[in-house]
């Protein structure tokens, strides 16, 4: 009987193999095969949202819109690969002036990609679109929750890009994943807990793997005084409810100005309807805890309750004045659950959004463009929206990726792009130097001449 890691070593030789066969080819051919691949994805939306919704729980609407979100991804990365990778000539800078130097960035050769339950095509895609456009072959584990889904999208690259085999999946548990960190692939892309992610890094380094990380959030919004409390409450309740909450960079945490508060509290709580439907059957009971900590903690939940996570069926809650050592507050919920505290200022909505160990997202309301931009500078995560939430899930060109618990790396856009590939730097001699320092048997006045022309250049104000 074969182990785990019998069937990922089997996947990863049949991707060195194919690696070779697909980074040999140029960008241009390597973009018409990306391209044959999105537009059968894009063809099926449908069938594959179809899939999406039955393994998750999500509705096929939200299944369709990440499926159509993950097609912009694979469309930019396909399009823009060769000029942002490509060989492209750097100044020599005088000391090097007899050289033409040039910078490219080359495959990496076999990257393994371990992807989440809650996106189960979105995610992963992030990494094996930018991966594939960059040259390299990929062995893609899906979560045990959406194994379907993750089949689904090998058997689309098999029908698409039938002569080159450079997508391969390996389905099954944290057992597989362990066996792919194992593995000796060129580079890990991981999506999951950062308790998870602690123990893929430990694997990893014992082959010196290199590792790019999303490990999930706490993310914070911040609702100014002046802000379109209407925008903002609908944009809460997208970032916070959405995908029952399932989200690494939804909204879990909300500071408001004390003078708004109770009437955004008001928006954000009637529009806290309707039931959702969690993915995997342990998730409610940590929603629950959260909750109940809260609640014993002195917050008060002014929509639902413990009562409304009884099940994988749950029910929104909006708590309220939860105090900041609230697991509610410091770990991640990943459930239908907003805290929605009062702050006298934004200077101290920022401190208080910054104390989290996550950084990975944020979203600022107000109507003040100016004001927006110093926040979000302030604010210690990889990504912010200005009067929006996830913003950034929508732009291919923009790097995703956070700090702290959040994890390291970026993916999507050219960040993400340099992330599955390795530079390479190049020079040539066009002609010998006048002043040759590159040699054992150097004339000391040539040192002299070179070192009153270094102090020229560089040691007058």
């Amino acid at each position: 009987m074969s182990t785990a890691a019998d069937v990922v070593g089997a996947a990863v030789d049949r991707a060195r193999t194919a690696a070779v066969q697909w980074g040999g080819l140029g960008f241009r051919e390597r973009r018409i095969h990306l391209l044959a691949w999105k537009r059968h994805i894009a063809q099926r939306v449908d069938e594959l949202a179809e899939l999406i919704a039955a393994e998750t729980g999500k509705s096929r609407d939200d299944a369709a819109l990440e499926v159509m979100l993950a097609v912009e991804h694979l469309d930019w990365a396909a399009r823009n690969a060769g000029k942002v990778l490509g060989r492209r000539r750097v100044p020599s800078g005088i000391l090097g002036a007899n050289h033409a130097a040039t910078v490219e960035y080359l495959p990496l050769g076999v990257v393994g990609v371990i992807g989440p339950w809650n996106y189960p095509v979105y995610t992963p895609l992030g990494s094996v679109s930018y991966a594939l456009a960059a040259g390299n072959a990929v062995v893609f584990k899906p979560s045990e929750h959406t194994p379907s889904t993750g089949a689904w999208l090998a058997a689309a690259w098999a029908e698409a890009v039938p002569d080159v085999p450079a997508l391969q999946t390996v389905p099954g548990d944290g057992g597989v994943g362990a066996a792919l960190a194992w593995s000796g692939v060129d580079k890990i892309a991981f999506t999951g807990s950062a308790a998870t992610a602690r123990k893929v890094m430990a694997t990893c380094a014992q082959t010196l793997t290199p590792l790019v990380v999303e490990g999930g959030g706490k993310d914070a919004m911040i609702v100014a005084a002046d802000a379109d409390l209407d925008a903002a409450a609908r944009a809460a309740a997208f970032g916070g409810f959405g995908n029952a909450g399932q989200t690494c960079a939804g909204v879990e945490r909300i500071y408001v100005e004390r003078s708004v508060f109770e009437a955004f509290v008001g928006k954000v709580s009637a529009l806290a309807v309707g039931k959702f439907r969690m993915t995997t059957p342990e998730q409610p009971a940590i929603v629950r805890a959260h909750v109940e900590d809260a609640i014993a903690r002195g917050g008060r939940a002014v929509v639902g309750g413990p009562g409304s996570v009884e099940s994988r069926d749950v029910a929104p809650v909006v708590l309220t004045d939860v105090p900041e050592d609230s697991i509610a507050v410091t770990e991640e919920t990943f459930g239908p659950t907003l805290v929605i505290n009062p702050v006298d200022s934004v200077d101290e909505a920022i401190d208080l959004a910054n104390r989290s160990k996550y950084g990975l997202a944020a979203s600022i309301f107000t109507r003040d463009s100016p004001r927006a931009l110093d926040i979000a500078r302030r604010i210690r995560a990889g990504a912010a929206s200005i009067n929006a939430v996830l913003g950034f899930a929508g732009i291919p060109s923009l790097p995703f990726g956070g700090v702290g618990d959040s994890g390291f790396g970026r993916i999507h856009g050219a960040d993400g792009l340099r992330e599955f590939s390795r530079a390479q730097s190049v020079t040539r001699q066009r002609f010998s130097p006048p002043l040759d320092l590159m040699r054992l048997d150097r004339d000391p006045h040539t040192m002299a001449r070179a070192l009153k022309l270094f102090r020229l250049r560089h040691g007058r104000q």
